[in-house]
Order: C-alpha cells, then structure tokens, then sequence
C-alpha cells in the first residue's frame, strides 16, 4: 500500500501545475475596456487639401525670407515718392497759374501772344493750339480766353465760317485729350488732393452711386450745366465710381459750349474786320446777332433741362436712402 500511495502522489505531483507558476500565469492575463484605436485621416476642406497639407504650407510661408517684403515696401516707397514729387510740382505751377491770372497777369499776355502767332500761320496753329489747350486743361487756365481766342484767329485766317468749324475742332480734340489725362490724375496720383476739392462741390457726393449706374447721362447733364467749372470736373470725375468709358463718351456734351464761345471769338474778329475795311457790317451783324441770340438760347435751355434732371436725380438719391 506504501508503494502504490507513493506512486500517486507522485503522479499528482507532475501532472499539476505549481501554485506560483497559476498566479503567474493569472498576473499575466490583463482585460482591458479600451476600445480599439481608429486610424483617424486628416480632414480634408471644401477645396480638396487637407489640414495637414495646409498647415504645412503656412508653415513654409512663415519660413520665407524677409528679403521680398523689404524688396517690396521699398518699391513702394520709391513710387511713392515719385508721385508725390510730380503731384507737387503739378499743384505748384496749378497754384501759380491761378494767383497769376488774380495778380500780375503774364499767363494771359503769353496767350495773347500765341493767339497772335497763331493768326499768322493758320495751318502749324491748328495743331499747336491742340496741344496748348491740352496742358491749359490739365493746369487749371481758364479756357475760355483761349476758346474765344481760336474763334478770333482762325476767323480772321480763313473766313467766319470756316474758322468756327476749325477753332470748334481744335478745342473740342485739345480740350478732350486733356480731360482725359487731368482724370486719369485724379484717379491714380492726385486722389486725396480731388478728394478735398469734392468738398466744394457736394453734388458729386449726392451723384457717386448714380455716376456708377448711370455714368454716361449724368457726366453730359454735368457738361450741359454750369454747376462746376470744366476743368474741375475733369479731375473730380477721377474720385467717383464713373468708368473712364462713360467719362470719354460724354466729352461730346462740351460741344455746344465750345461752338458758342468759338462763335462769339469769331463774330468779334468779324465784326473788327468789317469795321476796319469800311465795308458794310450790316450783314455782319445780322448773323452775329441771330447767332448769339440762338447760341444763349441752346444753351440756356440745355443748362435747364441738366440742372433740373440734376436736381431730380439727386432727389431720388436722396430718397432711397432715408427709406
């Protein structure tokens, strides 16, 4: 019996595991709750890259060199500078320009002479006073001694009819190209020096939106109206919403202004010349007189209907704002 409960035991023994060899192995096995990890993507925006690609490329933007923003701030300075430098050379000889024709007068005797010459050689004239009325136009000079001028010469060079026809056209083409430049000027180089001469004019602020919409119709009511003199319309025209299409194609409303002042330089020249030949002027002056009767007419009716669809306009402006 010793034998066989000794063999048993023993058998026991080998087939069952060891106590601490079960606690290690029950150590060993961990439970765990966490749920599996997701590979999460990066997400992409509505334009198809994604954060990550986006946060890349902003932090390769921040690594770029300083150099071109230097580069840049001192080209700007540079222009800058250079517009400053022309705008304030141009508002010098525009100031002396204008203290000149109060004061001591030369600019207007410098006209009288090129008026002179002029009425001795018709044809280079022609296109000579293009382009003084041209930089008369972009300096501010009154161009009404030169309207009646060209009528004066270019009568008394080729006949009445003819010289109003050549003078209409020399200061309709000289005074159209210098509008043009003058609000081109405002627009890009002298913008905040306009700016302040809007403020003398407060209908240009009542008339901005309606410039934008109706550009071409409002700038010729302006050109029919005398409410602002020609050359500051030229450059105020540059601080409001109007296209430079619009502006050009209404240039063509400042001809009846410059036919009549053209006709009045002429019918002075003829009726000088009829005078000093000891012809009879009667004819002379029959036409004259017709024509400047019709001429103030035209315009007198025309400057009316501006100022009043004018008046309307802003008006209906006024309007659609308080409501």
């Amino acid at each position: 019996m010793s034998v066989e409960n000794q063999s048993i035991e023993n058998t026991s023994t080998s087939t069952s595991p060891p106590i601490n060899e079960l606690h290690q192995h029950e150590d060993s096995i961990e439970v765990t709750n966490e749920t599996p990890s997701l590979d999460v993507k990066p997400v992409q925006s509505l334009d198809g890259t994604d954060e990550e690609s986006t946060n890349q490329d902003q932090d390769w933007s921040e690594d770029q060199p300083e150099d071109d923003d230097d580069d840049r701030q001192q080209e700007q300075r540079s222009n800058l500078f250079q517009k400053s430098v022309i705008g304030l050379l141009l508002l010098a000889f525009i100031v002396y320009v204008i203290v000149d024709s109060i004061t001591t007068g030369n600019v207007r005797s410098i006209i009288g002479s090129f008026l002179e010459w002029i009425e001795d050689n018709p044809i280079p004239g022609f296109f000579a006073f293009m382009i003084v009325y041209f930089v008369a136009t972009i300096l501010f000079v009154p161009g009404s001694i030169l309207t009646l001028g060209s009528g004066f010469v270019f009568a008394n060079a080729f006949g009445l009819g003819p010289g109003v026809l050549i003078g209409s056209l020399s200061v309709f083409f000289g005074a159209s190209s210098g509008a043009i430049v003058s609000f081109l000027l405002g627009r890009y180089l002298l913008r905040e020096w306009v700016k302040g001469l809007t403020k003398k004019y407060a209908i240009f602020e009542a008339l901005d939106v309606a410039l934008e919409e109706k550009g071409f119709r409002i700038m010729a009511l302006l050109r029919l109206s005398p409410i602002i003199p020609f050359n500051a319309i030229n450059y105020i025209g540059g601080v409001t919403a109007l296209s430079l299409y619009a502006y050009t194609l209404a240039l063509i409303a400042i001809l009846p202004g410059t036919v009549l002042y053209v006709f009045l330089g002429a019918s002075a020249g003829s009726l000088a010349d009829s005078a000093s030949s000891g012809n009879n002027a009667t004819v002379t002056i029959i036409v004259v007189a017709v024509g400047c009767v019709f001429g103030f007419a035209a315009i007198f009716l025309t400057s009316y209907y501006a100022k009043k669809e004018l008046n309307r306009v802003i008006d209906a402006r006024e309007a659609a704002n308080s409501s």
